[in-house]
């Protein structure tokens, strides 16, 4: 298991616990979490609303790929931190991370 901190829309930080065994991208335990994530294409990185602003541990994730680049690129704002949750899998690479939620849903 892997322990990370998610900061609302609200400026609130919950701690979440999340298997990391299992193949599932942040994109999944938000919404599993039932943080308002919309995340309408689904994981495919082609939509953006799954938009997160990594404040703490984005040297454990790697880079974005072109396509995520390409996404985040389009949105009315960008963080240098921006990625996109569909395309962060849930490692522990992420332990003591913490992702504050910038999608649509605001």
């Amino acid at each position: 298991m892997v322990t990370f901190e998610v900061e609302d829309h609200d400026g609130n930080r919950q701690p979440i616990e999340a298997p990391d065994d299992m193949g599932l991208s942040l994109m999944e335990v938000l919404k599993a979490s039932e943080y308002p994530v919309l995340a309408t294409c689904g994981g495919m990185a082609l939509c953006a609303t799954c938009h997160v602003e990594v404040l703490d541990g984005k040297e454990g994730l790697g880079e974005a790929t072109d396509v995520e680049l390409d996404q985040l690129e389009a949105l009315p704002e960008m963080f240098d931190t921006s990625r996109l949750a569909c395309q962060i899998r849930i490692s522990d690479q992420l332990e003591g991370a913490i992702f504050k939620l910038r999608g649509e849903d605001q």
